[in-house]
């Protein structure tokens, strides 16, 4: 099964910018669709980006116009840019495919923190 290491996050001040990494420890070609999701104390997991095997993305509608999900095969990462940060942003973020922990995806990485700071 693919592990995944999410990276990337840190603290910023609101209008900032950060580019976040999930490295896959072998090739997710082959799952339909990956994804970012973020998580704040007390709230449930939510899908804020994903993309398709066939390069289709969408993405939740308080990111939208500000994220950006894209892949880069070769080195089996998911990437997201996330500009224009607010501090309403601040959560954790993970990677996992769509919907999440395919048969293929071992689990939920560890995540990686994004704070924005107002």
């Amino acid at each position: 099964q693919v592990q995944l290491v999410e990276s990337g996050g840190g603290s910023v001040q609101a209008g900032g910018s950060l580019r976040l990494s999930c490295a896959a420890s072998e090739s997710i070609f082959s799952i339909n669709a990956m994804g970012w999701y973020r998580q704040t104390r007390g709230k449930e997991r939510e899908l804020v980006a994903q993309i398709t095997s066939g390069g289709t993305t969408n993405y939740a509608g308080p990111v939208k116009g500000r994220f950006t999900i894209s892949t880069d095969n070769a080195k089996n990462t998911v990437y997201l840019q996330m500009n224009s940060l607010k501090p309403e942003d601040t959560a954790v973020y993970y990677c996992n495919s769509v919907p999440p922990n395919s048969r293929l995806i071992a689990g939920w990485g560890a995540g990686t923190q994004v704070t924005v700071s107002s």
